[in-house]
C-alpha cells in the first residue's frame, strides 16, 4: 500500500524543485508533475513528487485525520 500525504510548500528552488513542510520536517521534492504551485500552497506528495495541488481546507482536514490516527496508535 502506498501513502501520499499533504504538505505545504515553504520554498521554491531552481528547476521544478521545492521544499515542503511535512509536520515540521522539511523535504525537497519535485514539482514537475504539477503546474502553478507557489509558496504556501498545499500539494499531495508521494515518493518525492507532488502529484497535485490541494485545497487548504481539505489539507487541514486530512492532516487532522492523520493526527487523530497517530494519537490512537499509542
Amino acid at each position: 500500500m502506498c501513502l501520499a500525504i499533504p504538505a505545504q510548500v515553504v520554498e521554491l528552488r531552481e528547476g521544478d524543485n521545492a521544499v515542503v513542510d511535512l509536520a515540521g520536517v522539511r523535504k525537497e521534492i519535485s514539482l514537475s508533475l504539477v503546474d502553478d504551485v507557489g509558496v504556501g500552497d498545499y500539494v499531495i506528495v508521494h515518493v518525492g513528487y507532488a502529484l497535485n495541488k490541494l485545497d487548504p481546507d481539505e489539507a487541514a482536514r486530512t492532516l487532522a485525520l492523520f493526527a487523530e490516527i497517530g494519537a490512537t496508535a499509542d
